[in-house]
């Protein structure tokens, strides 16, 4: 029997993955919560500035209805951004919907709370927790997977039976899906990676070149991993798909909302400009003020993501955050 999943959120990586399980086999619905999207991939069943070129099959079912979506799944895929998880949560557990299984898609972290998106969702759905709950992350653009090109990703879960299904469920001959039992570590990867990528486009914005770009990767691992560490996970999972596959990805790809961020503010652009322009979300901006906030509260030094803070939301001239992070004091090169 096909398995049942709704997908929460038809932005670009919401509409990829419906379709890819849509191809393997899945009865997928799709929710879309704004009213005019919603009414413009319904009718034209694509989206030209989100996914463009890329029409969503018309084995899907489309709605604006999140109860409706949830009444024909047994998976709840969710596919919303990180500041936006915990309301989504609030609005399935009010509807009062029998236990379903869910899986993760977004990165980031939880603004004030500080929470992974699998601590947001066990802590405010009912039926959630670690036997049901999943994350799957990794170097997985969009545009990417919606035109069928070769993709590996990794699913966690500390319930390794149901990693196991998961990767069943979404594997086909393009999309390949490892298995994780270090959620912790696979989240904290795809999220903190985003803070790194607005960093690595500062410094192609300032006209910088791949000796600044492979530091910026190589120091930017090691600070993801300090704060992994520190919280739990295992050193190993930030040199997989979730750590330095993701991190590459996104600090050097053309389809990065992150890089792109970083370099319209390496050129010198403000950047509530530069989100007003944007149609989809950067997650690494938001993330930046939880990866300081972070970083304060547990005393895990993150250099680079202190001066990101700094260039995003005090106005620090980007030249400047540079020099200050070649300046600093001669260290071991360890990540601990």
């Amino acid at each position: 029997m096909a398995e049942k999943i709704a997908v929460l959120g038809a932005g670009s990586w919401g509409i990829a993955i419906a379709n890819l399980l849509n191809s393997n086999g899945c009865m997928v619905a799709l929710w879309e919560f704004d009213r005019n999207e919603f009414n413009l991939l319904a009718t034209e069943r694509t989206h030209p500035k989100k996914l463009p070129g890329i029409e969503i099959s018309k084995d899907i079912f489309i709605t604006n209805n999140l109860g409706e979506a949830l009444d024909k799944a047994d998976y709840l895929v969710m596919v919303v951004p990180t500041q936006k998880v915990r309301e989504v949560c609030a609005e399935i557990e009010r509807l009062r919907v029998g236990r379903k299984k869910i899986i993760n898609l977004a990165k980031g972290v939880e603004i004030g709370t500080l929470l992974r998106i699998s601590e947001i969702i066990k802590f405010t759905i009912s039926f959630g927790n670690d036997d049901n709950v999943a994350t799957i992350s990794g170097p997985s653009h969009a545009e990417e997977v919606a035109r069928n090109l070769p993709t590996t990703v990794v699913v966690a879960s500390r319930n390794l039976e149901y990693a196991v299904d998961l990767q069943r469920i979404f594997s086909n001959q393009t999309f390949r899906v490892y298995r994780s039992q270090d959620i912790v570590g696979v989240e904290l990867g795809g999220g903190l990676k985003n803070v790194i990528a607005i960093a690595s486009g500062i410094t192609q914005g300032l006209g910088f070149g791949d000796n600044t770009t492979g530091a910026l990767i190589t120091r930017g691992l090691a600070e993801i991993t300090r704060m992994g560490v520190h919280l739990g996970a295992d050193p190993l999972t930030f040199a997989g798909l979730s750590g330095i596959g993701d991190l590459i990805t996104t600090c050097i790809s053309k389809h990065s909302r992150n890089r792109y961020v970083g370099e319209k503010i390496g050129r010198g652009e403000k950047l509530k400009d530069i989100l007003a322009g944007m149609v989809m979300v950067a997650e690494g901006v938001d993330t930046c003020r939880s990866a300081r906030e972070m970083s304060h509260r547990y005393g895990v030094e993150m250099p680079i993501t202190a001066e990101v803070y700094r260039v995003l939301f005090e106005d620090k001239p980007p030249a400047e955050a540079v020099a200050d992070l070649m300046g600093r004091a001669l260290k071991e090169e360890i990540w601990k």
